[in-house]
């Protein structure tokens, strides 16, 4: 190790050095000097590509940590997959572990080679070290191709039953990938997390619970007897799990209890009362009070998640945060503030996070986040975005007690250098001014001081908030608006120019002497100024003319004039309305009576509100809340159930697990099986006589303090359920299977048990079958075919069959043993003189290949011949199905090679759901090629003919004579699949063919091109 640590600094130590995997290449003086900088490296790696093909491990070893040194460094080391992918199968576990390593990275790009090595992927799942098979199992998983589906679906079975939790852990891992390739196993999958959430290892429990949330949220009936067991697994789960579990409790939770924020019920925390008292409790008045009733499960959940408040991952803190204020009663919240305020110590993302969660938060409970108010001022490191939401949180928690104290603060922030945050600081004010009436004049003097600043973002924002602040109180503040119009020559920002004429047009009787010059100013540059400034003369412009219209009469005339031939249409047309609006004649209708009205009508004053007071529609500390929009794949937070559902679907039939004593210590790796499927075993060695007792003494002893205990937790934490008697201790004796097992064992062995007990076998050897691919949803109505080719072909030769000779046949008819199979039809002849006996079929491949035999033909005659049907099931790809047809004597190696075209269904649609079904089929999952067809192929007929030739299609009516479709859909998978030929000038056509099977789209276009170019 020394060695290579030495090489490692030497290589990467000196600025000279060369990039670890490369070596430079000598080259001439002149040449070197001069094209040095555009030089291609040839020999890029080839020192490691000779290491990888050493017959020495150790520099086998070297190489690879070089590479996955490159991996880590962020350079690209694909073009080493060949070299790599040879050493996957060698011996040296420390090399295997590193090539595992690099094909998970890599197995997705390299697809094809990665897929050469897959039958050493299956071995390794067997390999009896669990990083090797956890290993394995992830790069078989990450091999994203539909053909190893049934593969997958297998290993991922296995694994589910591994005794390693790491391997078990990584199945769960697997379900994911495994689900967004072939979503049509989502049957199969959620059989599988219904077994791992029953795990009892913390390495396992969050894994599955974030395959549980991807692959079916919705069963919410595969959480309830697992619940009380993930809530007490809950602290030991590595970090990220716990926040997945928790956000999947909190969905869990509303929908299983009811809201502890009832407001006319009473909160009983204390259940021994509610026990014990009279179920009816009423008022002086005699009327019923109710009190709410907290489920134990509700409180169990809201007990173990409280001590992560306390953990050092963030994310853990926010989940827990969320949960409890989304469950939790409203006067147990408060536990959760001093944790989210210990978070802003934290890095600037993190605090964006949480000053976001608790923005939210303080809207709705000021009293929460009070007391941390210093925690909110804003320090001169802090970001803008961070700036930001610090005022917002300091504007909600304002009340009359410490406004004084957040306005001084916020003159500070007015001098920031960071115009964008003076300006939110503008906004304060002005929220405040409105939330809090006693500060509206002080408010107010204070703005409009800042007009005087040198800087035009503060007045700007100054005019701004000055106009939504004097439109709820117009009338005392005329003295406002007449210093603001004095102004107006200084303001160059479009927005506040804007809403200084909209003050002077809204309120122009308060100042009939200045409106009319600001007015005249406005005509002078009114071909300069901004859109938004053009509307507002305009506007101001009418008012006048209404209110005014021996003075600004001309002026609105000439105003509207402009207006007429203004660049923006907005523009054009307000001018050409209200020119009809305010000056009638001949042409304008009634509606120019009602001008004063319309213009000048009271306007309700704005509301100044925070942006986070409606983000509590999306559930805390989620990606929708971040962004205040539905992210895709957010889950709803439902509202809580008027009735509580059944609380008995959670309790958990608890069996006597079956005891195994061992008297003298024997190895047996069926003992390590047992341990892992929960039995309990007992190791003893021989004791005397006196010892036995006494031990047996003090386990009395103990069960007796235990079932004390549990019998005191128990009436705490369930009052309403009546005592039961502890069940007396029974002897049990041995039965027929226990001394079976005994005979098993042969080694001292007693098992006891009782017969109940034994629904499982501790010794029983479960084998895997390959699982049938689930039926996809029918969309389509299958048709007849449209062609059934009598071609037949060669499955065994009579002279490699000793005699017996087959052909096989596809009929195009849908298969009778099961929807997704592919019918055969086999033809066996007996071309012997003596009958051949007991035809069957043997052993099939590849692994996952579901196949229905036929029936064992039990004699065949001489000269004789009998047709069997075969259905089998392709997982729509063409690779051979492989099997053994035997007789009583001969077994004979045969194989079924399936054309692309043979796998489909045909179906009928009308061309109209043709064409939404195309639509959806696009990019990706189109092929389409151009060709000139033969002369004999093109008129409908015949291109009907040579395409169903090809493909089991059905005809899909068109109104167009050049154009023809046929559709169908995959017989396994149900995948739609769409062909169009369009016929164009001088013999051409192109070719399209829709379908998400990327890999049978290309290969169904190979096909048809050679069948309609061919005479």
């Amino acid at each position: 190790m020394s060695t290579n640590n030495l090489s490692y600094n030497d290589q990467g130590g000196s600025d000279s050095a060369v990039e670890v995997g490369q070596e430079t290449t000598p080259t001439s003086s002149n040449a070197g000097a001069g094209f040095g900088l555009f030089s291609t490296n040839f020999k890029k790696n080839d020192d490691l590509k000779e290491m990888l093909e050493s017959n020495k491990d150790s520099l086998k070893l070297d190489a690879m940590k070089r590479i996955i040194a490159l991996i880590a460094t962020g350079k690209n080391a694909s073009e080493l997959f060949p070299a790599v992918v040879k050493n996957v199968a060698s011996k040296n576990i420390e090399l295997k572990k590193l090539v595992y390593v690099y094909l998970v990275r890599y197995a997705e790009e390299q697809q094809d080679l990665a897929l050469l090595s897959i039958s050493t992927f299956q071995r390794a799942l067997k390999d009896p070290n669990q990083l090797i098979r956890a290993s394995a199992l992830r790069v078989l998983s990450s091999i994203r191709v539909p053909i190893i589906v049934p593969i997958m679906m297998l290993a991922i079975k296995e694994a589910a039953s591994d005794m390693s939790p790491y391997v078990r852990k990584t199945s769960a891992h697997a379900i994911q990938k495994l689900y967004s390739l072939d979503p049509d196993q989502k049957e199969h999958l959620i059989e599988v997390i219904d077994k791992l959430l029953k795990d009892k290892s913390t390495l396992v429990a969050g894994s599955v619970v974030m395959a549980f949330e991807e692959v079916c949220p919705d069963r919410i009936d595969l959480i309830h007897k697992n619940y009380r067991k993930l809530c007490n697994l809950l602290v030991d789960v590595e970090e990220w799990g716990q926040v997945v579990i928790i956000t999947m409790l909190t969905r869990y939770a509303r929908t299983q209890f009811t809201s502890p924020w009832k407001e006319d019920g009473l909160f009983d925390e204390n259940s021994e009362t509610a026990f014990y008292e009279s179920d009816e409790k009423k008022t002086k008045n005699g009327d019923e009070k109710k009190s709410y009733m907290m489920d134990p499960d509700h409180r169990l959940l809201l007990r173990n998640t409280k001590p992560l408040l306390q953990s050092r991952n963030t994310a853990v803190v926010v989940s827990v945060a969320q949960l409890y204020w989304h469950l939790a009663p409203k006067h147990e919240v408060g536990v959760i503030t001093k944790s989210l305020v210990r978070l802003l110590r934290s890095h600037r993302e993190v605090q964006y996070v949480v000053l976001q969660n608790i923005a939210t938060m303080s809207i709705q409970r000021k009293g929460m986040f009070e007391p941390y108010m210093k925690s909110f001022y804003v320090r001169s490191t802090d970001a803008t975005h961070i700036k930001s939401l610090k005022l917002e949180i300091l504007t909600s928690l304002a009340n009359e007690a410490n406004i004084s104290t957040i306005l001084r603060e916020f003159q500070t922030y007015v001098k920031s250098q960071d115009k964008q945050f003076a300006a939110g600081t503008i906004q304060a004010i002005g929220r405040c001014a409105t939330n809090i009436s006693e500060v509206t004049d002080t408010c107010l003097q204070g703005l409009v001081l800042l007009l005087s600043n040198r800087d035009e973002t503060v007045v700007a924002e100054s005019v701004v908030v000055i106009k939504k602040l004097l439109q709820t109180q117009p009338t005392q503040h005329s003295d406002i608006i007449k210093h603001m119009a004095k102004l107006f020559d200084n303001i160059a920002v479009p927005m506040a120019r804007a809403s200084i004429l909209w003050l002077m047009g809204e309120y122009c009787e308060r100042v009939p002497q200045i409106a009319p010059d600001v007015l005249r100013k406005m005509a002078k540059s009114f071909t300069s100024e901004e859109d938004i400034v053009k509307l507002q003369t305009v506007n101001l412009a009418a008012k006048l003319y209404l209110t005014n219209s021996k003075q600004t009469k001309l002026l609105t005339q000439y105003i509207l004039n402009l207006g007429k031939y203004d660049q923006n249409y907005d523009i054009r047309d307000r001018t050409r309305f209200i020119r009809q609006l305010i000056v009638p004649n001949e042409k304008s209708g009634a509606l120019g009576k009602y001008a004063r009205r319309i213009l000048l009508a009271p306007k309700p004053a704005p509301v100044l509100e925070s942006t986070y007071k409606d983000r509590d529609r999306y559930q805390l500390g989620t990606l929708s809340h971040t962004i205040n929009t539905k992210a895709s794949g957010y889950l709803e937070l439902s509202d809580w159930p008027a009735v509580a559902p059944d609380q008995s679907v959670r309790n958990v039939e608890v069996i006597e697990p079956v005891m195994i004593h061992l008297y003298f210590y024997y190895p047996c790796p069926l003992i390590t099986q047992a341990l892992h499927q929960g039995w309990s075993i007992h190791f003893n060695t021989a004791e005397s006589d006196e010892e036995k007792s006494s031990s047996q003494s003090s386990e009395e002893s103990d069960k007796s303090s235990s079932q004390s205990e549990k019998s005191s937790s128990e009436s705490d934490s369930e009052q309403k359920k009546t005592t039961k008697k502890p069940p007396q201790k029974k002897t049990v004796k041995p039965t027929a299977k226990d001394r079976y097992y005994n005979e098993l064992f042969n080694t001292g062995y007693t098992v006891l048990s009782q017969s109940k007990c034994l629904s499982r076998s501790l010794f029983s050897l479960c084998i895997l079958t390959p699982c049938p691919l689930s039926c996809a949803a029918a969309l389509l109505q299958v048709s007849g075919p449209a062609f059934v080719p009598e071609k037949r072909h060669d499955l065994l030769h009579r002279m490699t069959g000793k005699g017996l000779s087959a052909q096989y046949q596809f009929p195009r008819q849908p298969c009778l043993y099961q929807p997704t199979m592919v019918s055969v039809q086999i033809s066996l002849t007996n071309t012997t003189d003596h009958p051949l006996e007991q035809i069957h079929i043997g052993d099939r491949g590849p692994t996952g290949l579901d196949m229905h035999c036929f029936n064992t033909v039990e004699c065949l005659l001489p000269e004789a011949s009998v047709t069997v049907s075969l259905g089998v099931d392709f997982n729509d790809s063409t690779q051979a199905a492989n099997f053994q047809l035997c007789t009583k004597e001969d077994q004979f190696s045969v194989s079924i090679q399936p054309a692309v075209g043979e796998l489909f269904l045909p179906a009928t649609m009308t061309e109209q759901d043709f064409r939404k079904e195309q639509g959806k089929l696009l990019g990706m999952n189109e092929s389409s090629a151009t060709i000139t067809m033969a002369a004999e192929n093109t008129t409908r007929q015949p291109i009907s003919r040579q395409v169903a030739t090809v493909a089991n299609l059905g005809v899909v009516p068109s109104g167009q004579d050049n154009i023809h479709r046929f559709a169908g859909k995959t017989a396994s998978s149900g995948a739609v699949v769409l062909v169009t030929v369009e016929l164009r000038e001088s013999s051409a056509a192109l070719i399209t063919i829709n379908t998400e099977k990327s890999v049978m789209g290309p290969m169904l276009l190979r096909d048809l091109k050679r069948a309609l170019t061919r005479a």
